[in-house]
């Protein structure tokens, strides 16, 4: 059997230099055959205070998606979604017996998989990462779980206050409009009519958008955490931008780009920086 030879080009930095990467990314590629498989884990920071958990958000990541690639190189009879309900059910059996997995704050993730043979390529996309299929047309797919964008009141109004607030505001009063946009966003996360991240319930994989595309369409897949794709979210860029920029640079110079962007910005909405992970496979 001839190999098909795949580029991969993946780039993973931690928001503060003093604090773990929550980010998780790999790429399994068999030595035999024209099959792979993608696994991004972005892990989600809980708010100060107790999460009933003694382990750590990377903790969580790097054992979620070593599941994750495992299963989906071993399993090639499991569906993605099948596949990220064993690999939570699998994580949570390994501390269920040490942390309370019913605190809403316990460790979790969002999810991007693919797996791809001489045939087809397969997607999950669950929560904020982002998969960008570039298909051999030129045309480009960004595929997302839009439930963030579409969650209900008062978190628009809040999100656009935020946005609206004037740049000479007062740190205090900036830094409260965000606390309380923040939290009516947490008051949603796993819930019916909010969005969801991967945790301890394997029912949560039969929200995941999926699907799949005929290997011979596909070009590329470019994975994306919400670190990275700031560069569209925050600084107006395009996903076309983002591909292009990355195909030609490498994804080095677009975790480089938003973190001068973010440097750049004097008053930043949350956080200055966060965890920014991009992976460019070339099928």
């Amino acid at each position: 059997m001839q190999t098909v030879p795949v580029h991969i080009d993946l780039t993973t930095e931690p928001g503060a230099p003093d604090h773990p990467n929550e980010d998780y990314c790999s790429v399994a590629l068999p030595a035999l055959g024209h099959g792979g498989c993608l696994v991004l884990l972005d892990g989600v920071t809980p708010p100060a205070g107790d999460d009933g958990c003694v382990h750590s958000v990377h903790w969580f990541t790097a054992r979620l998606g070593g599941a994750l690639g495992e299963l989906s190189v071993s399993r090639r009879d499991m569906t993605l979604e099948e596949i990220l309900a064993e690999g939570v059910a699998r994580t949570a059996e390994a501390h269920s017996s040490t942390c309370d997995l019913s605190h809403p704050r316990t460790p979790q993730a969002t999810v991007v998989l693919a797996r791809w043979d001489e045939e087809s390529v397969q997607h999950l996309v669950l929560s904020d990462s982002t998969l960008l299929l570039e298909r051999a047309d030129g045309a480009l797919v960004p595929v997302q779980d839009e439930r963030l964008d579409t969650l209900p009141s008062p978190v628009p109004e809040l999100r656009a206050a935020v946005r609206a607030l004037p740049d000479h505001t007062p740190l205090p009063q900036r830094e409260a409009a965000v606390r309380e946009y923040m939290d009516a966003v947490e008051s949603l996360r796993n819930t019916d009519e909010g969005f969801h991240t991967a945790a301890a319930d394997p029912a949560v994989a039969r929200l995941a958008v999926t699907g799949s595309t005929p290997r011979a369409d596909l070009r590329s897949l470019t994975a994306l955490t919400d670190g990275a794709t700031r560069w569209v979210d925050r600084f107006g860029g395009t996903w076309a931008g983002t591909l292009d920029l990355v195909r030609t640079r490498g994804t080095a110079h677009l975790v480089q780009a938003v973190r001068d962007l973010e440097h750049a910005v004097p008053y930043p909405r949350g956080k200055r920086h966060d965890d920014a992970t991009a992976v460019h496979v070339v099928l």
